[in-house]
């Protein structure tokens, strides 16, 4: 059975008088029902503490927790409790979702403009002048709360030959320009405000009236109109809302009353289309903005004389209609469609990411994904800080590369951005697939393929290149694919059944894009490329050849989208992804070198390559224990070995089990015992680093993330402290 929670501000729900409607119809319904504040959730047992309505009367009871949440209250009084909703949030459905006030809401239908012809003309009063400019232009205009509900606070403004008449409540007054200055001055300190010119939608008799359109979703997820039926304000004034005087009708007579018989049955049909067209609408872009459906709207239009739909205002919250079976109607398709929410809304979070992807298909969104066994976070890095340049871009945060936070992302992209720049991790098969199921990319660059987590593929680097090339097969066949022309095991990628576009990045081989005249700078390298026949030097603020590579993958895709050198150039000067090289100029000259994030042999070797480079006396490489390398670790470490002895590292320290290993084969390669150190406790490592780090050393830290190298980086640089 499904256990319905309404979620309220107020502790006690006989003082929340609909709350009895709802448990009556929850049960009718076949659903239990709990009613409940913040206070009554605990998350450590799962439960609510809250009210079930029983033998006529509201008695205390704790639950598990709801299979659905009713979200209703005040959002003001709720707002105290964010941090519980949201954690509820996280696993439980919500039906009411807010739209945003009525600016947002006439925005959202501006950009989607679909609808955007329906929307009176409207601007944010932030002077004298923007209501004097709406004056002059429509001479009666509506001024009113942007937050305003209940028809409160608002006031029509009509100019006279030399004065304004200000009518609010059926109250009028009559006053100068100076009168009308001073008056707006100390309405707008009070709230946000916003001008409309009038729309005169008035009866046969001249009272005002509009309509009020109430649609909601029902027990199989689709919309429906709950009612129709028309407003009329009281006389003297121009506000319909119940709250203020004014009364409804019924929409039938009160329309053959109105227009001739062809023009109520035309009006009513009109309606009855632009309700549902326009909640369909406005479900649409909330998934597209938020990532979340809505079921439950009122809105309220006018028809000028010349029988002109206008939009005056959609309210995601609306009243109950004033009549009793159309608040039971309003309580049944809530009740109906909230168990229908229960039970359908992992397909319904599907369907909103099928939904998003067509929209950006249609927009032809570049969505890039970046994957190898080294490089990624950096590539993806660059190709957004060139991107973000001209486009708003949606960047996958720092290493969140798992598919569990694409599929965070698949719900944090709106209709807002114009390019997707993801991170593509992968430990073992299937999982590259499964990136791509939940966020297909157009654009895919495959930066090397290397030994990382070979040990999850039987230390075979074939299996590894099968797995890398699943992005290969995920990606949109008519899209473009980077790969490198340098690394040897890419050219066991599976490319002779892409249809789509290769693109080759290379430094020694021929290739589309290649990077010559590398040579290290002053905090960074220093290349050119040719692109379009002519020569162009770039500069990136990162330390490494490997990072070369890096950036002639960013500079790939950003130049086949059609960025200018210069905007390239700009946008290679990036924010560094923490903890890759980042160098530190300690005291006594003394350089610290942190890539303690993560490693893999290649990563190793780069780094490696960085110390020597930098390196102006002793070089000392504190290395820690590489994970996934599997059968291939004993060979991999023979190479790391040789390649610090090759590079002429002075001093090797090793941290972690079978990292010694690393040490050993440097010995075997010539490196002295005296200078190799082997720890496996890490207050023993910092002291002994202490005690020989001597003027102008240059040390790299270096280790995987599980090892928290992080705080060997910590305590050198806190210990020997900046350079003045």
């Amino acid at each position: 059975m499904t256990l319905i929670g309404l979620l309220h501000h107020r502790k006690d729900p006989n003082t929340v008088i609909k709350s009895y409607a709802y448990a009556v119809v929850a049960q009718a319904e076949g659903a239990d029902f709990i009613y409940f504040t913040p206070k009554g959730v605990n998350f450590d047992s799962q439960t609510i503490e809250g009210f079930e309505y029983k033998n006529g009367s509201w008695q205390e009871k704790t639950t598990p927790f709801p299979d659905v949440i009713y979200n209703t209250g005040s959002p003001e009084r709720l707002d105290i409790s964010k941090d519980i909703i949201n954690q509820l949030k996280e696993n439980i459905p919500f039906t009411t979702v807010s739209l945003g006030n009525k600016w947002t809401i006439n925005e959202r239908l501006k950009k989607g403009k679909l609808f955007a012809n329906y929307l009176i003309p409207a601007k944010v009063l932030k002077e004298w002048n923007d209501l004097s400019e709406f004056l002059s232009e429509y001479r009666n205009v509506v001024v009113k709360p942007m937050d305003g509900r209940k028809g409160q606070g608002i006031y029509f403004i009509k100019k006279m030959e030399n004065d304004f008449i200000v009518n609010k409540d059926c109250k009028e007054s009559l006053l100068t320009q100076k009168e009308l200055k001073e008056f707006l001055e100390g309405l707008l300190p009070e709230n946000t405000y916003i001008v409309q010119p009038y729309i005169n939608s008035k009866t046969k008799s001249g009272l005002i009236f509009d309509f009020r359109l109430h649609a909601q979703k029902n027990g199989e997820g689709k919309w429906v109109i709950t009612t129709i039926y028309p407003r009329i304000a009281k006389e003297g004034t121009i506000i319909s809302n119940i709250n203020n005087g004014g009364y409804t009708n019924y929409l039938e007579p009160f329309l053959t009353q109105e227009f001739n018989a062809e023009e109520a049955f035309n009006i009513k049909r009109t309606l009855e289309y632009f309700t549902l067209s326009l909640a369909r609408h406005l479900d649409e872009l909330q998934m597209l903005e938020y990532s979340e459906v809505i079921d439950e709207i009122g809105i309220d239009v006018g028809l000028d004389k010349n029988q002109k739909l206008w939009i005056y205002e959609v309210n995601w919250r609306p009243g109950c209609p004033p009549a009793f079976y159309l608040e039971l109607d309003v309580v049944r398709n809530t009740i109906q469609y909230a168990i229908y929410l229960a039970h359908h809304h992992k397909k319904i979070k599907q369907d909103i990411r099928d939904f998003k992807k067509r929209d950006m298909e249609k927009r032809r969104v570049p969505i890039i994904a970046v994957t190898g066994s080294a490089g990624k976070t950096t590539t993806k890095s660059f190709i957004s800080s060139i991107l973000e340049k001209r486009l708003n871009i949606f960047e996958s945060k720092d290493y969140w590369n798992r598919t569990d936070h694409t599929q965070i992302h698949a719900d944090l992209i709106n209709s807002n951005h114009e390019a997707v720049v993801l991170e593509y991790g992968m430990g073992f098969p299937g999982v590259i697939s499964e990136h791509c199921r939940i966020i297909q990319p157009n654009i895919s660059v495959i930066t090397n393929v290397g030994m990382a987590h070979i040990g999850n593929f039987d230390g075979d680097i074939r299996k590894i290149a099968k797995a890398k090339s699943e992005l290969i097969h995920g990606t949109k066949q008519n899209g473009i694919l980077f790969i490198n022309k340098d690394d040897e095991n890419s050219k066991l990628l599976e490319i002779d059944q892409f249809k789509g576009k290769i693109i080759s990045i290379g430094i020694k081989n021929h290739a589309d894009y290649r990077a010559y005249n590398i040579s290290y700078a002053d905090s960074g390298m220093n290349f050119k490329v040719m692109l379009h026949n002519k020569e162009c030097s770039f500069f990136i603020p990162i330390y490494g050849e490997h990072h070369v590579y890096n950036a002639l993958n960013a500079i790939a895709v950003a130049d086949y989208l059609g960025f200018s050198p210069s905007e390239i150039k700009s946008g290679l000067l990036f924010r560094k992804p923490p903890r890759r090289l980042t160098i530190y100029q300690l005291k006594h000259s003394i350089t610290l070198i942190d890539d303690s994030v993560h490693s893999t042999p290649q990563g190793v070797i780069a780094a490696i390559d960085v110390l020597k480079n930098i390196s102006p006396a002793r070089k000392i490489a504190v290395l820690g224990r590489m994970i996934g390398l599997g059968d291939r670790r004993t060979e991999q470490y023979q190479k790391i070995g040789n390649y610090l002895v090759k590079q002429g590292v002075d001093i090797v320290i090793t941290y972690g089990r079978y990292a010694k290993g690393i040490g050993l084969e440097a010995i075997n390669a010539g490196l002295p015992s005296h200078n190799f150190k082997h720890f496996l406790d890490e207050k023993e490592m910092h002291d002994y680093l202490l005690n020989i780090l001597q003027e102008k050393d240059s040390i790299l830290v270096k280790g995987a993330s599980i090892m928290n190298m992080y705080n060997t980086v910590q305590f050198i640089n806190s210990t020997i402290g900046n350079k003045e």
